[in-house]
């Protein structure tokens, strides 16, 4: 009996540093903060709403360095390069790759949207819905033109774009800095190893920062459960769950088509930055997530100018979770509304959503705002149908937010593979090994 017992108590022991390990793991601890929210957001609503600072403080911490971050790496990984031509290649090849993927993506929630009517049989009338409750988005949105857009992409200086924080306007100040430093030979080289140390620093603070992410995780989920509960789902659980399976099916068969002709393995892609896409869904924000992708891009093999040009512009020109929210919640809306879209007016959506989807690029709730910029665009749909979305913006804001971050990561590595700066046995090994990824949990870092 003694000696059973202790082999038990042997066996127990020889276990316990597998269980340390694993709850040092950044996705693990982040899905243990989830599950705490949830229950949090079920059991006491009032407390878990005022959870909501921990995460606002630490998407704002981390918004802070995206800006210096993309433009020093964008400039220097010109600089190091020296071919403009190489430059201009990824960057016209990002473009096409964005183009076609964001339109396929707005098929799909074209055809979803009329398959499975998310809409159908609520039969509200249009006079029964409050536009005021939309006016501040519908007057946002009413600025969103093309021309703005373009307009936007200019920094009025230097400093003000970093300031800022418009992803765009300090990746155009980056590329023709970047190019500066290329024409300046020996004296732009000592300025690009200055800049590089500074991008190490960065980094480092964004590893400190990630050290609260479980609970910033907590704080976001308790809040979505405390404040708005699964009752909503209840009415509105037909469109929330055809957005979900939409995008998840998208990400799997979608991208497992291009993964297929590029040679790449999607679902060890996606298991290398789980945590980053763990931290973007209960955060809502992919963007906060860019400095920590962009590092680990960096290790699978993609090289510095590649990232610091496809990541961040992708956040412009490639939100395929917006895309498929936008196409599937007009539809909803015209479904419930009892309004019919022909396929001229359907396909007239499409064209419009090309635009809208990209000229509200950083602004606040982007997708809710591209989508209230469309509406009236139309010139079918009340812009007060968008209070039928209002109970459940925030659930689909979080698949919205991982969508897109994929979305991006994976042009980014696609558009590697086909500049051909991966090798394919650096790319196993990395996606492979646990050592690659656990060096950059906060917990194991130096």
């Amino acid at each position: 009996m003694t000696l059973a017992s202790a082999a038990e108590i042997k066996s127990l022991l020889g276990s316990a540093p597998a269980w340390r390990s694993a709850l040092k793991k950044l996705y693990v601890q982040v899905l243990i903060a989830i599950a705490l929210g949830v229950l949090l957001g079920a059991v006491w609503p009032s407390l878990a709403t005022d959870m909501k600072p921990f995460s606002d403080a630490f998407i704002t911490l981390i918004r802070a360095v995206v800006p210096p971050i993309i433009f020093a790496t964008v400039a220097v990984g010109i600089a190091k390069m020296g071919d403009m031509r190489r430059v201009g290649t990824v960057g016209v090849r990002a473009l096409i790759y964005f183009e076609v993927v964001s339109t396929i993506a707005l098929v799909i929630g074209l055809i979803v949207g009329n398959l499975w009517q998310p809409g159908a049989g609520l039969h509200i009338a249009p006079a029964s819905l409050d536009e005021k409750a939309v006016a501040g988005y519908v007057t946002s949105a009413k600025s969103l033109t093309i021309v703005d857009f373009l307009m936007k992409m200019i920094p009025s200086n230097l400093v003000g774009a970093v300031a800022q924080g418009d992803l765009l306007p300090v990746l155009v100040i980056a590329v023709l800095f970047g190019v500066a430093l290329c024409h300046m030979g020996e004296r732009g080289q000592r300025l690009v190893a200055l800049i590089d140390d500074f991008t190490h620093a960065l980094f480092g603070i964004v590893r400190i920062v990630m050290y609260v992410a479980p609970l910033a995780a907590f704080g976001a989920i308790a809040f979505t459960i405390g404040k708005f509960g699964f009752g909503i789902l209840a009415s509105l659980g037909q469109l929330v769950a055809s957005i979900y399976l939409t995008s998840i099916l998208f990400v799997l068969f979608g991208f497992g088509a291009i993964a297929w002709l590029f040679g790449l393995p999607l679902l060890k892609i996606i298991r290398y930055f789980r945590d980053e896409l763990l931290i973007a869904f209960t955060a809502t924000s992919g963007e906060a997530m860019i400095p920590r992708s962009i590092e680990k891009l960096r290790r699978m093999g993609c090289s510095e100018e590649t990232v610091g040009l496809v990541l961040p512009t992708g956040f412009s020109f490639n939100t395929d979770g917006t895309a498929i929210y936008m196409t599937i919640a007009t539809l909803f809306i015209a479904q419930a509304l009892d309004i019919q879209l022909s396929l001229g007016q359907q396909l007239m959506m499409l064209f419009v959503m090309l635009f809208t989807s990209k000229g509200a690029a950083g602004v606040a709730g982007a997708g809710f705002v591209a989508l209230a910029a469309t509406l009236p665009t139309l010139g079918i749909l009340p812009a007060a149908g968008l209070t039928l979305l209002l109970g459940v913006e925030r659930f689909m804001s979080e698949i919205r937010a991982v969508t897109n971050l994929f979305s991006n990561i994976f042009a980014t590595v696609v558009v590697s593979k086909w500049m051909g700066e991966l090798d394919d046995e650096h790319v196993r090994l990395v996606l492979d090994g646990d050592s690659e990824r656990e060096s950059l949990n906060p917990a194991h870092a130096a």
